[in-house]
């Protein structure tokens, strides 16, 4: 088993520590969240656990020759160079939904805070004024007003029921959400105009993308309710803060709570300072349950992944979310499998790979199918630079042509993976495979040629004319050089034609041995592999 080191940039609590330790095969260092820190230790690291205040870009990434993988201790994955990241096959994971009670609660305690005047409220009795200002110290309630949530996410939907449990009326916005999605039906799906028009509150819960980048800007904040209150616990790009600063200035906005910045720390944010803007320190995630779950979900996600038992929340990996890793999985070592035959067999360079999958049971499952076969094909040629997240990016860079294809079926099997390769010269190649099971990978059928043989092991693929004493020139030849046959399986088109023969060996042939082969009168062609 190979070792495997994680380099940890952030707090983990000591029970989470503790589990990294205790896994069989893994090492871990611990360092502060620093550039210069953290890409002198990255020489020999396999996988890294971050959060947002480490930039992880195409420079650092360059110093992690044998990253396999990057755990991001938070739902958004702003700071990652995602392209370097998927093109060099290094895993990405974050933790969607883990935090999202504590993020949502937080959201609310802001709220609270705006709406009773809590900083100022504080600072006159700490300052030795009991009612400084009655009129100035007055606060709102949260009963019977209107709360305007844009992004109905995990954080989104904890701060509409909580919204609701105070008596408020809750809209919400978000493009990506059906009407039948929506976790109560006292929340009304609006556009955004007009919960920015109706809104006494607004909180925004959504990832930064191109499309929400600065989203709340000059042109939205017009739009907003006058005397609003305005609270951002999500990032703080999302907010062009010098827009919010000035019409808190002008009493357009009531108040903000922001608990995000546009650059953290913010010793240069216009918001910071200001009286009726209640600011903390991206402490949204900061409890002590959150800390725990975030901790030991993302270790145990990093051992799995590392130890190939499963890929939850790898963000740039072909599966579908919510789709068990353990009914995924054999599709693509079959898939693998079948790539790893294809490279064998071809002759000339690859130009084409066309997939088929037909079943129920493989319904959606195209995308992973697809790349365990580009990964089987290229492993050989690219060794360990290929991976399930970078096999396409590679294929296309080689030139080759990809698609999706029908009617290859060529035998009666309910569950299978077809897929025909075009060579250079014209050649196709169509390999299919199934699971006995829905676990052992076995070959049924290449080209024309009907096989059932369990792709893994030293193989060797060897096509002949159909003559008598064929079976026993091998066998013999192995028998002479000490080869032991584990298994032999033999298709012919017809009788007295072409057949295609796969030996299961308990060891590979010298070149010798292989020349031997190639030199016997009936033999066409012979190759061998290790799957």
């Amino acid at each position: 088993m190979q070792h495997l080191k994680v380099l940890v940039a952030t707090d983990l609590t000591d029970e989470s520590l503790e589990t990294l330790r205790a896994a069989e095969n893994i090492s871990i260092e611990v360092v502060p969240p620093k550039t210069a820190v953290v890409r002198d230790a990255l020489h020999d690291v396999h996988a890294m656990i971050t959060r947002e205040d480490l930039q992880i870009d195409e420079p650092l990434l360059d110093h992690a020759p044998n990253l396999r993988l990057i755990g991001r201790m938070a739902a958004g994955l702003s700071g990652i160079d995602m392209e370097t990241a998927t093109a060099r096959g290094i895993l990405v994971m974050n933790m969607p939904g883990i935090s999202a009670i504590a993020a949502g609660e937080h959201t609310l305690t802001l709220m609270l805070a705006l709406s009773r005047k809590l900083v100022v409220n504080h600072n006159s009795i700490k300052e030795g004024w009991w009612l400084l200002d009655r009129k100035r110290q007055v606060g709102t309630q949260l009963y019977g007003k209107t709360l305007g949530i844009i992004g109905l996410g995990r954080v989104g939907r904890v701060v509409s029921m909580r919204a609701l449990a105070f008596g408020m009326d809750v809209l919400a916005y978000d493009p990506y959400l059906s009407v039948e999605s929506v976790p109560d039906s006292r929340i009304q799906l609006v556009g955004m105009n007009e919960l920015l028009g109706r809104s006494d509150y607004i909180t925004v819960h959504v990832p930064l993308t191109r499309e929400t980048k600065l989203m709340i800007d000059a042109t939205a904040i017009r739009h907003m309710k006058s005397g609003v209150r305005f609270i951002n616990a999500a990032h703080g790009a999302i907010v062009d803060e010098d827009a919010l600063a000035q019409a808190l200035k002008e009493g357009r906005v009531a108040g903000a709570g922001i608990d995000t910045f546009t650059q953290e720390p913010p010793y240069s944010s216009p918001l910071i300072g200001l009286e009726n803007v209640v600011h903390t320190p991206h402490i949204g995630d900061n409890t002590l349950e959150a800390m725990q779950d975030l901790s030991l979900n993302m270790v145990q996600q990093v051992i799995d992944a590392l130890n190939d038992d499963d890929y939850r929340n790898v963000v740039n990996m072909p599966l579908l979310p919510g789709v068990d890793y353990e009914t995924v999985r054999p599709y693509m070592h079959l898939a693998n499998c079948i790539g790893s035959l294809h490279y064998a067999l071809a002759r000339n360079p690859v130009k084409r790979v066309g997939i088929e999958i037909l079943g129920e049971e493989m319904s959606g499952l195209i995308k992973p199918v697809t790349v365990g076969v580009l990964k089987g094909i290229l492993t050989p040629i690219l060794g360990d630079k290929v991976s399930f997240v970078n096999a396409p990016i590679l294929a296309t860079e080689r030139g080759w042509q990809i698609t999706q294809v029908k009617g290859l079926k060529s035998v009666d099997y309910s569950q299978v993976v077809i897929c025909q390769v075009t060579l250079d010269d014209g050649e196709e190649i169509t390999i299919t495979g199934t699971l006995l099971d829905r676990k052992e990978p076995h070959i049924v059928q290449i080209n024309q040629y009907r096989t059932h043989f369990v792709p893994e092991g030293h193989l060797l693929i060897m096509g002949s004319y159909d003559k008598p004493g064929v079976i026993g020139t091998i066998g013999s030849l192995m028998a002479e050089n000490e080869v032991n046959i584990a298994s032999w399986q033999t298709g012919r088109a017809e009788p007295g034609g072409n057949t295609l023969t796969i030996l299961t060996l308990d060891q590979p042939l010298t070149e010798k041995m292989m020349t031997k082969l190639q030199n016997l009168d009936f033999v066409r062609h012979v190759r061998q592999i290790k799957i």
